[in-house]
């Protein structure tokens, strides 16, 4: 069945991201079954002025940004964001005329996209990568006892009573969507997956990049992603003095940039380890894959909190992908993912004890590691791969569809 959907993103690449990843995954399974596809950034789609873009070979309709003194104003702001957003997607979708409208996170995209699509009769579906209050909670602008987050909360089930389905990435937050109320029948799951053939086993380092990040002769732990609060950088640092009390050898490789940049190299600093910890800064996309090259266990060390508990991540499937030994927190996101074991290594999330004993174990039992790799490619390869995830909105759709 021929289907014309309108997605509705909050973003979209050039920017690099797990959210940019995840839709061109979706949009290049949904153009395999035939399907037309559209695609609308909001207004929080920055360093763009243009009203279409195209990118890599993807049409892009682009969202004015909100301007002038009020948007800076709390909630004022947001009202104004989704009012943009609102006549933007009206006037597409008036001359597009899909036959779904497709929202993605955060609830900012699905109120404007509910509201057209009842001006226009056309189905909306809402799909949850996670809660926009808990996103908030992670940056630091509120808490999960305040007023601010309560409303939230509030908005976000209103438009999941409000759409006609709503989709979501991992078990965890469906079990959270429907305990607000909303039929289990009506939340389908669309799982984080990989492009497996994007993915090859893991190649030799690069000799001379190696050498001039100092990591000759080193056991390379890492990390590459963006610096946020929530992956437990932290904790790795503090970590790191234990493992290195039993492998003197060991070298961290910290790949990107973010929010917590500066506080995770002040931190190293005072624990004097200034010399075993290499920050890289981010690195142009076509490079990364020299960097996973260089480590030899991948850490994910998030902490424990409603966002990685409900939340699958996209960098423990890619790095099994890859063939990757992982060491992981054993937060909700990641022990749906990781067996631990048999495709990686799950510690006690918030421990530095634990987490230097995983990446010590690891390291001292490097004969585990072929079963270990091979698991995590047969793991990806069957159960997590896109078109096997893409094809779960087929029915949907097509109900949606004929019921309209």
């Amino acid at each position: 069945m021929s289907l014309r959907i309108l997605h509705v993103l909050d973003h979209s690449i050039p920017l690099h991201s797990g959210y940019t990843f995840r839709t061109l995954s979706i949009l290049r399974e949904q153009r395999k079954l035939g399907w037309d596809t559209f695609h609308l950034t909001s207004p929080k789609h920055v360093n763009c002025s243009v009203p279409e873009e195209e990118v890599d070979g993807w049409h892009f309709y682009r969202t004015a940004p909100v301007t002038g003194g009020l948007a800076a104003l709390p909630g004022l702001g947001q009202w104004l964001l989704m009012k943009q957003l609102e006549a933007r997607l009206f006037e597409l979708a008036t001359q597009l005329r899909p036959q779904i409208l497709h929202a993605h996170s955060p609830v900012l995209n699905a109120i404007p996209t509910l509201r057209v699509g009842r001006k226009l009769g056309i189905p909306v579906v809402y799909e949850v990568r996670a809660f926009w209050e808990d996103a908030a909670v992670d940056h630091g602008t509120t808490t999960e006892r305040s007023l601010r987050y309560a409303l939230t909360r509030r908005l976000e089930t209103s438009a999941l009573r409000r759409a006609d389905h709503v989709f979501t990435i991992c078990d965890g937050l469906r079990s959270d969507i429907v305990g607000r109320g909303i039929s289990r029948e009506n939340v389908t799951v669309i799982p984080n997956a990989v492009d497996i053939e994007s993915f090859e086993p893991g190649g030799e380092p690069d000799s001379g990049l190696k050498i001039g990040l100092g990591l000759n002769g080193a056991d390379v732990v890492g990390f590459i992603g963006s610096f946020y609060a929530y992956e437990g950088l932290d904790l790795l640092l503090a970590a790191l003095p234990l493992i290195l009390k039993q492998r003197p050898e060991v070298r961290l490789l910290l790949v990107g940039g973010g929010p917590q940049d500066a506080a995770l190299k002040a931190q190293a600093q005072g624990l004097g380890l200034a010399d075993k910890v290499i920050f890289t800064g981010r690195v142009p996309h076509d490079q990364v894959q020299r960097y996973y090259d260089l480590i030899d266990v991948l850490a994910y060390p998030r902490h424990s909190m409603r966002l990685t508990e409900l939340v699958t991540p996209l960098k423990p499937l890619e790095a099994m992908a890859q063939g990757r030994v992982l060491v992981a927190s054993d937060v909700g996101g990641h022990k749906e993912l990781i067996r631990s074991g048999q495709t990686g290594m799950l510690f006690k999330a918030g421990s530095a004890d634990a987490l230097a004993q995983a990446v010590v174990s690891l390291l001292t039992n490097r004969n585990q590691w072929p079963a270990m790799r091979q698991a995590g490619r047969e793991f990806v390869e069957s159960e997590r791969n896109w078109k096997n995830s893409v094809a779960n909105y087929s029915s949907v759709y097509s109900s949606l569809v004929a019921r309209r």
